[in-house]
């Protein structure tokens, strides 16, 4: 984003519904909002189901936990952590756009407060005023769904009046056989490569369409998961100069990373505590060992889910860094910014993700745990 301050919000499930994002754009310390990911087409949208699409807050010490799904977050400054079992969000790409455009036509009735109805039926501008904050638009699905997406939000573009970005979320654990295409390095390479295409093509449309016709390049970048061994790093610097190579004038198709997703694979777990029948001291049985059950439900039925929140912060910062430090040692590779995104909840850990490399900041567990006014605290 190059709209003050970097620091906006993380596709996660506080920014799902138009209501949410109203709130994170009308924040004074958002330089930028991001949606929940959204699929599209016959995909769309994603069956959630709030019995095995689960949340929850917890203290990173004891593991103590929310129940699932808790609304209105947690005043409980102990639970910094979060797990997750969710999937994608319960609405399709096609609503997120018409979401975009409701906010664009707010945002020209606040400019023009004089002229309420000129202003519902004006025209947006051909060239975007780029004081406003831009809008994130985040899509997962294959990369002929995700050329689509992209097709759609350049056609947005010249039409509303901020301007927008695609992020591909490659990372998401929570997918049943469906295992995040960041850790590939194949499929990596076929979205990017699908990607360059879309973009030449599109290039070469633009030179013989009308203006009023055309689409609008916009930045794409990809979410990746957390990796955690140098050959994944690795992976993912290759598949981006194989990319530039084959482009035009090597030039890459990604135009930022948000690093990082979620830690997959993770457990809480809530103790069991069988009701026993009341006894006097003399009498009462030894104890039994304590067993447990998994605190959330899944749709693989384990529990297992998406870790996030202060525990995953020093691995979200290793990732920015290192992911960072490979780029600037290509220079095709050099323009991609990273948002750095993992465990910030204030100041300070905003300070640490930037010092490590990252161009802004993302937060989600910290949003739904203290809501927009969490980004008041860290700037």
């Amino acid at each position: 984003p190059n709209h003050p301050p970097p620091l906006l919000n993380s596709a996660s499930p506080w920014c799902t519904t138009l209501s949410h994002l109203r709130a994170l754009y009308a924040s004074p310390h958002t330089g930028a909002i991001t949606t929940r990911t959204a699929l599209l087409g016959a995909a769309a949208p994603f069956p959630h189901d709030d019995a095995v699409h689960q949340f929850t807050f917890f203290n990173p010490g004891s593991h103590d936990a929310l129940a699932a799904n808790p609304a209105g977050g947690t005043e409980d400054d102990s639970k910094t952590g979060s797990l997750n079992t969710l999937g994608y969000s319960p609405i399709g790409l096609d609503e997120y756009l018409a979401f975009v455009e409701a906010i664009s036509r707010e945002l020209a009735e606040e400019k023009d407060d004089d002229d309420e109805d000129d202003d519902k039926t004006r025209k947006p501008p051909r060239n975007n005023n780029n004081n406003n904050k831009p809008i994130i638009l985040s899509v997962a699905g294959p990369p002929s769904s995700v050329l689509s997406a992209y097709h759609l939000i350049s056609t947005l573009q010249p039409q509303v009046h901020m301007p927008l970005a695609l992020e591909i979320n490659l990372s998401c654990p929570n997918i049943a056989d469906a295992p995040p295409p960041a850790y590939s390095a194949a499929a990596l390479g076929s979205y990017f490569a699908a990607l360059q295409r879309g973009r030449s093509e599109q290039e070469d449309e633009e030179e013989e369409e009308k203006e009023e016709d055309k689409r609008y390049a916009v930045p794409i970048g990809i979410k990746t998961p957390p990796y955690t061994y140098q050959d994944q790093f690795q992976q993912l610097v290759d598949a981006l100069l194989e990319a530039a190579e084959t482009g035009p004038e090597t030039c890459c198709p990604i135009d930022f990373i948000t690093a990082t997703n979620t830690l997959g694979c993770s457990l809480l777990l809530t103790p069991s505590t069988p009701l026993s029948p009341s006894l006097s001291p003399s009498t009462a049985p030894t104890p039994s060992p304590p067993t447990f059950h998994p605190t959330l439900h899944s749709a693989t039925n384990t529990g297992l889910g998406g870790l996030a929140g202060t525990p995953l912060h020093p691995l979200a910062l290793g990732n920015v860094y290192t992911i960072k430090t490979l780029l600037l040692q290509h220079q095709q590779l050099a323009h991609i910014q990273i948002i750095g995104v993992g465990g910030v909840e204030d100041a300070a850990g905003y300070r640490r993700m930037r010092a490590v490399g990252a161009a802004a900041v993302g937060v989600g567990t910290a949003l739904g745990r203290k809501g927009v006014g969490v980004f008041g605290e860290i700037i």
